[in-house]
Protein backbone atom coordinates (compact mmCIF):
# COMPACT_ATOMS: atom_id res chain seq x y z
CA UNK A 1 0.00 0.00 0.00
CA UNK A 2 1.24 3.47 -0.66
CA UNK A 3 1.20 6.29 1.88
CA UNK A 4 2.49 9.84 2.78
CA UNK A 5 5.66 10.60 5.20
CA UNK A 6 5.39 13.94 5.99
CA UNK A 7 8.69 14.22 8.01
CA UNK A 8 11.67 17.39 7.78
CA UNK A 9 14.12 15.30 10.60
CA UNK A 10 16.34 13.91 7.08
CA UNK A 11 17.65 11.23 9.44
CA UNK A 12 14.28 10.11 11.03
CA UNK A 13 12.70 10.40 7.56
CA UNK A 14 15.36 8.17 5.69
CA UNK A 15 15.01 5.51 8.22
CA UNK A 16 11.85 5.43 8.48
CA UNK A 17 11.03 5.52 4.31
CA UNK A 18 13.50 2.62 4.06
CA UNK A 19 12.36 0.86 7.03
CA UNK A 20 8.69 0.95 5.82
CA UNK A 21 9.36 -0.07 2.79
CA UNK A 22 11.15 -2.95 3.99
CA UNK A 23 8.17 -3.66 5.73
CA UNK A 24 5.89 -3.45 2.53
CA UNK A 25 4.48 -0.16 1.77
CA UNK A 26 5.35 2.23 -0.82
CA UNK A 27 6.50 5.28 0.76
CA UNK A 28 6.49 9.18 -0.51
CA UNK A 29 7.80 11.11 1.22
CA UNK A 30 7.90 15.41 1.86
CA UNK A 31 9.77 17.54 3.99
CA UNK A 32 7.36 20.42 4.54
CA UNK A 33 4.32 21.38 5.02
CA UNK A 34 3.35 22.77 2.06
CA UNK A 35 4.30 19.45 0.21
CA UNK A 36 2.24 17.58 2.39
CA UNK A 37 -0.63 19.45 2.17
CA UNK A 38 -0.36 19.20 -2.10
CA UNK A 39 0.52 15.40 -2.18
CA UNK A 40 -2.39 14.55 -0.03
CA UNK A 41 -4.94 17.12 -1.97
CA UNK A 42 -3.83 15.37 -5.21
CA UNK A 43 -2.82 11.81 -4.90
CA UNK A 44 -4.83 8.99 -3.71
CA UNK A 45 -2.68 7.37 -0.88
CA UNK A 46 -3.89 4.67 1.52
CA UNK A 47 -2.70 6.76 4.68
CA UNK A 48 -0.05 9.57 6.13
CA UNK A 49 2.39 9.95 8.22
CA UNK A 50 2.40 13.61 9.42
CA UNK A 51 4.82 15.26 11.97
CA UNK A 52 4.12 18.10 13.52
CA UNK A 53 6.81 20.18 13.54
CA UNK A 54 7.03 20.96 9.57
CA UNK A 55 8.57 23.64 8.45
CA UNK A 56 6.28 26.02 6.23
CA UNK A 57 2.97 24.85 7.53
CA UNK A 58 2.64 23.17 10.60
CA UNK A 59 1.32 19.53 10.68
CA UNK A 60 -2.14 20.20 12.45
CA UNK A 61 -2.96 23.14 9.92
CA UNK A 62 -2.23 21.06 7.27
CA UNK A 63 -4.46 18.29 8.93
CA UNK A 64 -7.61 20.95 9.32
CA UNK A 65 -7.14 21.91 5.60
CA UNK A 66 -7.22 18.95 3.86
CA UNK A 67 -9.63 17.26 6.55
CA UNK A 68 -11.85 20.79 5.26
CA UNK A 69 -10.94 19.83 1.86
CA UNK A 70 -12.53 16.28 1.94
CA UNK A 71 -9.52 14.41 2.32
CA UNK A 72 -11.02 11.58 4.24
CA UNK A 73 -7.63 9.30 4.14
CA UNK A 74 -5.96 7.72 7.49
CA UNK A 75 -3.50 10.30 9.46
CA UNK A 76 -1.32 9.00 11.53
CA UNK A 77 0.53 11.73 13.65
CA UNK A 78 4.03 11.77 14.28
CA UNK A 79 5.04 14.07 17.19
CA UNK A 80 7.99 14.42 19.86
CA UNK A 81 4.88 16.80 21.40
CA UNK A 82 3.97 15.09 24.37
CA UNK A 83 1.39 17.60 26.05
CA UNK A 84 -2.01 16.55 26.01
CA UNK A 85 -4.31 19.33 25.14
CA UNK A 86 -2.08 18.67 21.70
CA UNK A 87 -3.14 15.49 21.05
CA UNK A 88 -6.84 16.54 21.62
CA UNK A 89 -6.46 19.12 19.36
CA UNK A 90 -4.94 16.61 16.40
CA UNK A 91 -7.95 14.40 17.18
CA UNK A 92 -10.18 16.91 17.15
CA UNK A 93 -8.79 18.21 13.76
CA UNK A 94 -9.24 15.00 12.23
CA UNK A 95 -6.27 12.62 13.02
CA UNK A 96 -6.80 9.10 13.00
CA UNK A 97 -4.10 8.00 15.81
CA UNK A 98 -1.12 9.42 17.61
CA UNK A 99 2.42 7.92 17.69
CA UNK A 100 5.45 9.61 20.12
CA UNK A 101 8.68 9.92 19.08
CA UNK A 102 10.83 7.91 19.60
CA UNK A 103 8.86 5.51 17.43
CA UNK A 104 9.45 1.36 17.14
CA UNK A 105 9.18 0.72 13.35
CA UNK A 106 6.90 -2.39 14.26
CA UNK A 107 4.40 -0.24 16.39
CA UNK A 108 4.00 2.36 13.71
CA UNK A 109 3.50 -0.37 10.25
CA UNK A 110 1.13 -2.17 12.58
CA UNK A 111 -0.78 1.35 13.44
CA UNK A 112 -1.04 1.77 9.76
CA UNK A 113 -2.11 -1.42 8.94
CA UNK A 114 -5.27 -1.46 11.28
CA UNK A 115 -6.06 2.09 10.32
CA UNK A 116 -5.99 1.41 6.55
CA UNK A 117 -8.10 -1.61 7.44
CA UNK A 118 -10.68 0.12 9.40
CA UNK A 119 -10.70 2.54 6.66
CA UNK A 120 -12.28 -0.06 3.98
CA UNK A 121 -14.60 -1.60 6.52
CA UNK A 122 -12.61 -4.83 7.68
CA UNK A 123 -12.14 -5.22 11.39
CA UNK A 124 -9.94 -8.74 11.22
CA UNK A 125 -6.33 -8.92 11.39
CA UNK A 126 -6.40 -10.80 8.15
CA UNK A 127 -8.35 -10.11 4.92
CA UNK A 128 -10.30 -13.04 3.16
CA UNK A 129 -12.49 -13.37 0.10
CA UNK A 130 -13.71 -16.34 -1.12
CA UNK A 131 -10.80 -19.10 -0.34
CA UNK A 132 -8.26 -16.75 0.16
CA UNK A 133 -7.17 -15.75 3.38
CA UNK A 134 -4.07 -12.87 3.12
CA UNK A 135 -1.63 -11.35 6.23
CA UNK A 136 -0.76 -7.98 5.79
CA UNK A 137 1.61 -7.98 8.39
CA UNK A 138 3.49 -11.52 7.71
CA UNK A 139 3.08 -10.70 3.89
CA UNK A 140 1.50 -14.55 3.29
CA UNK A 141 -1.27 -15.63 1.01
CA UNK A 142 -2.94 -19.27 1.77
CA UNK A 143 -5.68 -20.68 -0.68
CA UNK A 144 -7.97 -23.13 0.53
CA UNK A 145 -5.46 -23.28 3.41
CA UNK A 146 -2.07 -23.86 0.88
CA UNK A 147 0.21 -21.23 0.54
CA UNK A 148 0.76 -19.57 -2.33
CA UNK A 149 4.11 -17.72 -3.11
CA UNK A 150 3.31 -14.14 -4.86
CA UNK A 151 6.24 -11.78 -5.54
CA UNK A 152 5.89 -8.05 -3.88
CA UNK A 153 4.07 -5.90 -6.27
CA UNK A 154 1.70 -9.38 -7.02
CA UNK A 155 1.37 -9.47 -3.16
CA UNK A 156 0.65 -5.43 -3.48
CA UNK A 157 -1.86 -5.57 -5.90
CA UNK A 158 -3.58 -8.66 -4.14
CA UNK A 159 -3.72 -6.99 -0.95
CA UNK A 160 -5.48 -3.64 -3.10
CA UNK A 161 -8.01 -5.51 -5.05
CA UNK A 162 -8.86 -7.36 -1.53
CA UNK A 163 -9.19 -4.27 0.57
CA UNK A 164 -11.30 -2.79 -2.63
CA UNK A 165 -13.24 -6.76 -2.95
CA UNK A 166 -16.54 -5.77 -5.25
CA UNK A 167 -15.27 -2.61 -6.34
CA UNK A 168 -14.08 -2.05 -9.96
CA UNK A 169 -10.50 -0.67 -9.77
CA UNK A 170 -9.09 1.17 -13.27
CA UNK A 171 -5.78 0.56 -14.24
CA UNK A 172 -4.52 4.11 -13.24
CA UNK A 173 -5.74 3.31 -9.69
CA UNK A 174 -4.02 0.47 -8.93
CA UNK A 175 -0.97 1.80 -10.71
CA UNK A 176 -1.24 4.60 -7.64
CA UNK A 177 -1.25 2.23 -5.13
CA UNK A 178 1.38 0.32 -6.61
CA UNK A 179 3.90 2.55 -6.99
CA UNK A 180 5.98 5.59 -5.15
CA UNK A 181 7.84 8.39 -6.59
CA UNK A 182 10.73 7.25 -9.02
CA UNK A 183 9.13 3.48 -9.56
CA UNK A 184 9.23 2.68 -13.42
CA UNK A 185 6.32 1.81 -14.20
CA UNK A 186 5.89 -0.77 -17.68
CA UNK A 187 2.54 0.34 -19.62
CA UNK A 188 0.92 -2.90 -19.31
CA UNK A 189 2.60 -4.22 -15.91
CA UNK A 190 -0.96 -4.15 -14.12
CA UNK A 191 -2.09 -6.52 -16.76
CA UNK A 192 1.03 -8.91 -16.52
CA UNK A 193 0.31 -8.73 -12.59
CA UNK A 194 -3.40 -9.36 -13.30
CA UNK A 195 -2.08 -12.41 -15.58
CA UNK A 196 0.52 -13.49 -12.79
CA UNK A 197 -2.13 -13.54 -9.97
CA UNK A 198 -5.24 -15.42 -12.26
CA UNK A 199 -2.51 -18.11 -12.78
CA UNK A 200 -1.45 -18.67 -9.59
CA UNK A 201 -5.04 -18.50 -7.88
CA UNK A 202 -7.46 -18.96 -9.85
CA UNK A 203 -9.15 -17.44 -13.59
CA UNK A 204 -12.15 -17.13 -12.08
CA UNK A 205 -11.46 -14.49 -8.95
CA UNK A 206 -10.03 -11.38 -10.84
CA UNK A 207 -12.87 -10.09 -13.03
CA UNK A 208 -12.24 -8.01 -16.10
CA UNK A 209 -14.60 -4.59 -16.19
CA UNK A 210 -14.66 -4.18 -19.84
CA UNK A 211 -13.63 -0.44 -20.56
CA UNK A 212 -13.43 -0.02 -16.99
CA UNK A 213 -10.75 -1.97 -15.06
CA UNK A 214 -10.69 -5.25 -12.60
CA UNK A 215 -12.28 -6.42 -9.27
CA UNK A 216 -12.15 -9.29 -7.26
CA UNK A 217 -15.17 -10.76 -5.89
CA UNK A 218 -15.25 -11.41 -2.16
CA UNK A 219 -17.59 -14.65 -2.58
CA UNK A 220 -18.11 -17.29 -5.39
CA UNK A 221 -20.53 -15.55 -8.15
CA UNK A 222 -24.15 -18.12 -7.30
CA UNK A 223 -24.55 -20.53 -10.52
Amino acid sequence: MRILLAEDDTLLGDGLRAGLRQLGFQVDWVRDGEAAERELRAEPYAAAVLDLGLPLKDGLDVLAAVRRAGVTLPVLVLTARDAVPERIRGLDLGADDYVLKPVDLHELAARLRALVRRAHGQVQECLQAQDLLLDPAARTVLRAGLPVTLSQREFDLLQVLMLNADRVLSREQLEQHLYSWGQEVDSNAVEVHVHHLRRKLGAALIQTVRGVGYMLLRRVPAV
